[in-house]
């Protein structure tokens, strides 16, 4: 698996907005050297549409890590959206219905799908707010649905949350629709790991998990953001990596993001994150996996 040449990281973001002061991108190169951000082309942040063009013309055969769900809870009840008659079959299957659902709304977001009064009944939207089928019939815990890659995070010591919840700091619904949405129209430019097959050569795509690779890092504690650059490279330094320049703060977007393009230069040869036990066939075509989840 050391067939890669840069490894590149997308810490996304599901606001609202031209411009995204959450997104943030950092790449490390194989032949070694520190991780480094690299800057939007414009001060104000990363446009959705800019990350998408970058993914779509990638250098060498870089492995891209995604801070997002490429996929939605299937597993738990052979569905994406029990008892609506539109649920998709597979991944992309569903990530053109969200794009379908979105098409009038501007700079790849999502608020047309969660606003849909199918689609809304699925989701948590406030702290006092749910659909009446964000929990299934007899659900264990009031969190909501989980994939099995996000059980099989938290048996690793790491608390995902639900992609049906749209509510709080931790909460990637939204990042999880916008992402969908670009994922869905970059085609098949690059190939997106687990739901198509690893290619022999080229680039790939995978989902990330930026806590994982901060556990990975040192990093221990119910939180997992850095956000200082003390901190930044001794985390780097427990993934062989070189340090960064810099003193003082950083914001935990970048941090986020430099911390796992160094994780992805340093896990990506084993075979064993590649096949993950639980990853069948059926759960790789529906609900996707995260990279590093075993």
């Amino acid at each position: 698996m050391s067939r890669f040449t840069h490894f590149l990281a997308v810490d996304w973001s599901g606001a609202k907005g031209a411009r995204q002061k959450g997104i943030a991108l950092a790449v490390a190169l194989a032949e070694g050297g520190p991780p480094v951000l690299i800057p939007p082309p414009d001060p104000r942040g990363w446009a959705r549409s800019e990350v998408m063009a970058l993914l779509g013309d990638l250098p060498g055969a870089t492995l891209a890590g995604l801070d997002l769900g490429i996929g939605l809870p299937f597993a738990d009840a052979g569905a994406f959206f029990p008892d609506w008659d539109a649920s998709p079959a597979d991944a992309r299957g569903l990530w053109a219905l969200i794009d379908r659902i979105c098409a009038d709304d501007p700079h790849l977001e999502a608020g047309g799908f969660i606003s849909h009064p199918q689609a809304a009944r699925y989701f948590r939207h406030g702290k006092d707010h749910q659909g009446d089928l964000f929990l299934l019939p007899g659900a264990a815990t009031r969190e909501g649905r989980f994939r099995v890659a996000e059980t099989a995070q938290r048996a690793q010591g790491v608390r995902p949350v639900s992609n049906f919840n749209l509510v709080g700091a931790a909460q990637v619904g939204k990042s999880s629709l916008t992402g969908m949405r670009m994922l869905h129209r970059l085609g098949t430019a690059v190939p997106v790991w687990p739901i198509d097959s690893l290619p022999e050569t080229g680039s790939v795509v995978v989902e990330i998990y930026t806590s994982v690779a901060a556990r990975l890092g040192g990093v221990t504690g119910a939180a997992t953001k850095i956000r200082s650059h003390a901190a930044l490279n001794t985390a780097l330094d427990a993934l062989d990596s070189p340090p960064v320049s810099g003193a003082g703060m950083i914001d935990d977007h970048s941090s986020d993001a430099l911390i796992t393009a160094a994780w992805l230069r340093r896990v990506h040869a084993s075979r064993d994150l590649w096949h993950p036990p639980s990853l069948t066939s059926e759960v790789a075509r529906t609900e996707g996996w995260t990279f590093g989840a075993f």
